[in-house]
């Protein structure tokens, strides 16, 4: 591979950040991760709505609380406005309100600030890929809130889901990852991400978040 088709393959990211000490180090951090790089560093909303703008951008890593616009509200019009650019949080927030407004704007993943490199790093693939990655402690809480709040079940799923898909979407209801599942499962991670995309048009499931949300509700996890 040429330096030029590497470079061409790089994830053009924005780190979003209202804390100086916060944003510079990780952006930092991120532009020795191979395969990435730091294109911009936004303090606050507004300044990553003009990053995105003055693109091309993969993945934004957005803080929620910030001045001016906060991370919900500049995810929201990223959605709206740019919708092929992925939204991965980074907030030391994991409180029921954060995690489902944000899900809610559109963001494709949702980390806490004790996540590692590698974990920050996968994300932002997995979110530019059009995957959703939930560190633990989030899946709880979101899976918690979800039973609380769910309605009776409907188990009404689509007829032609098989049962494959069926054990698929019972697992990422239980808030496995794709690695979890094929493990779990004894099948490779190629076949999880073909039966995952399989039951989602099927089901009409438009994300992960939603996904565990139809689990729950059906009655399979």
């Amino acid at each position: 591979m040429t330096g030029q088709a590497a470079h061409q393959q790089e994830l053009r990211v924005v780190v979003a950040d209202d804390q100086a000490a916060v944003r510079e180090p990780l952006a930092a951090v991120l532009a020795l991760s191979e395969g990435i790089e730091v294109v911009a560093a936004a303090a606050n909303g507004a300044e990553v709505l003009t990053a995105v703008a003055a693109g091309p951008v993969d993945v934004v890593l957005m803080d929620l609380r910030m001045p001016v616009m906060d991370g919900i509200e500049a995810t929201r019009r990223l959605t709206e406005e740019h919708p092929e650019v992925a939204v991965v949080v980074l907030t030391t927030f994991a409180d029921d309100d954060s995690i489902l407004g944000a899900l809610g704007a559109g963001a494709r993943g949702y980390l806490t600030k004790n996540a590692g490199r590698q974990d920050i790093t996968r994300a932002i693939r997995a979110a530019a890929a059009g995957q959703s990655v939930l560190d633990r402690e989030v899946q709880d809480r979101l899976l918690a809130t979800v039973r609380v709040k769910a309605p009776a079940p409907d188990r009404a799923l689509p007829e032609d889901l098989t049962p494959r898909e069926r054990e698929v979407l019972a697992l990422i209801g239980q808030g496995l990852p794709n690695r979890g599942i094929a493990e779990r499962l004894f099948i490779s991670e190629a076949t999880v991400k073909t039966h995952i995309n399989n039951l989602f048009a099927k089901a009409g499931i438009r994300d992960r978040p939603d996904a565990v949300r139809r689990a729950i509700a059906s009655g399979l996890a």
